[in-house]
């Protein structure tokens, strides 16, 4: 195989490994408020919100260490050893005890940021300027598909049901502990890449994360490591992408948990309001890969760079939260377990509330097949503590994002959300203009980007 191929084949299997691994994990999150809420009736006393609240806040301290643990451990092994962790967080709903459901929550934290920042290292290593928008758009749309699977199950699994029983809750999280499993065992066959760099070339990518046998050299490179982090993340560049990734982190946590609890609380929906939430998670999976397919896979066919992608991008998430804000009670977010008979300006449609989990996917993956191939484009030769701040950014708004969504209204929720896209769509563009100048002084086509 060529070592084209052979890159193409590592981000093919980079792809699927997360596809099932996320397959289980964001159909967990999904659903764990739902579950949560039918077994706080018993010893159990947790909330999925306050769950991926300390997720997403671990994970965003632990990407200031993350750099230094994937030079020390390689990629690979990181992101099999992150794998392992996701697993055992899923697990722990087939017999949920609260401090388990909590310790679970900090582990994951942890391997999360591992696990994003080896990806991000991984899918530079496997690109260059020319390859990166179009592996950047194949990941994506095959991570997406995780969406599709697991909320398939649930859909035909729950539909019918206004209560999950003990049996229901231990079938589906068995299954997706399983399939977790088997997307963390496919990481091994990521092929490691040849070094093609003449003896005297540089390149900090591999001064930071080259393999060595020697101790004291994967310790040095750790701390190089580190401190690359800390210089790349108060660059101008980075500061500015680090308000479009935070409303990544925003757009992030209404629609893999609070979107769906919502429409799971809407009395209105009648018995299929629980079956709903799998539905509404196979429409966000259809919009996202969708989104990755175009604005990835076909990327080399545009003139335009990454700006009107994430204009457009931005326009589906207002057009979205606009009929979200019509369509669901405002109660919705925060219903007790009976759910919500309240209405907004209309009366609940589900063919609204569909599309509108559609535009929220579209509009996602406008926004982070851009991302990642910004931060690929501007950062090849220090990708892993590129990607760590991008997660960083991204993982504490989630966070604070998950913990006001214990106590936030839905109208404030998307206020929030349309302040912050407003003004990052704004820093985006300015990075982006600065980007295209420095690729046209290379004498390059501004469309390879």
């Amino acid at each position: 195989m060529s070592s084209e191929g052979k890159k193409l084949f590592n981000i093919i299997i980079l792809g699927v490994s997360f596809m099932f691994i996320f397959t289980a994990f964001q159909s967990c999150g999904n659903i764990a408020q739902t579950v949560i809420t039918n077994l706080n009736n018993t010893d159990f006393h947790g909330s999925g919100y306050t769950s991926m609240s300390i997720i997403y806040g671990v994970l965003s301290a632990s990407n200031l260490i993350s750099p230094s643990l994937v030079a020390i451990v390689g990629p690979q092994f990181s992101m099999v050893v992150s794998g392992v962790f996701y697993s055992l967080y899923i697990a722990v709903f087939i017999q949920p005890t609260t401090w388990a459901f909590y310790t679970a929550s900090v582990l994951i934290g942890i391997a999360a940021a591992v696990l994003w920042t080896a990806q991000g290292n991984c899918l530079t290593e496997n690109s260059d300027e020319n390859t990166i928008g179009r592996n950047s758009g194949i990941f994506w749309a095959l991570l997406q598909f995780s969406l599709i699977f697991g909320n398939l199950y649930i859909y035909f699994a729950w539909q019918g049901k206004t209560h999950i029983s003990e049996s229901d809750r231990r079938t589906v999280f068995i299954a997706l502990t399983v399939i977790s499993l088997v997307g963390t065992v496919l990481f091994f066959l990521i092929r490691k890449q040849e070094d093609t760099k003449a003896p005297g070339d540089d390149d900090s990518t591999n001064e930071i994360l080259g393999e060595s046998s020697s101790g004291r050299n994967k310790m040095m490179r750790a701390v190089a490591a580190f401190k690359k982090s800390i210089t790349l993340s108060v660059t101008k560049e980075m500061l500015l992408l680090s308000v479009t990734t935070a409303y990544t982190g925003l757009v992030l946590t209404f629609f893999s948990g609070v979107y769906g609890t919502c429409i799971g609380a809407v009395n209105r929906f009648g018995s299929e309001e629980k079956s709903l939430i799998g539905l509404s998670g196979i429409f966000i999976g259809v919009g996202e890969i969708l989104g990755g397919g175009i604005f990835g896979l076909l990327s080399k066919k545009s003139r335009s760079g990454r700006n009107p992608v994430v204009m457009l991008g931005i326009l589906v998430h207002f057009i979205a939260f606009y009929l979200i804000f019509f369509n669901m009670p405002n109660d919705a977010p925060i219903a007790p377990m009976e759910g919500t008979d309240q209405i907004a300006y209309m009366i609940p449609s589900k063919e609204v509330a569909m599309l509108c989990s559609f535009l929220l996917g579209l509009g996602d993956s406008c926004f982070n097949t851009q991302l990642l191939s910004i931060l690929g484009f501007l950062y090849s030769e220090d990708s892993a503590p590129a990607f760590a701040i991008f997660k960083f950014v991204q993982s504490i708004c989630a966070a604070v994002a998950y913990f006001y969504s214990n106590y936030f209204l839905l109208q404030w929720q998307l206020l929030i959300m349309v302040l912050v896209g407003f003004f990052g769509t704004i820093t985006f563009f300015t990075v982006e203009w600065g980007a295209a100048a420095a690729l046209a002084a290379r004498g390059s086509d501004y469309s390879s980007i």
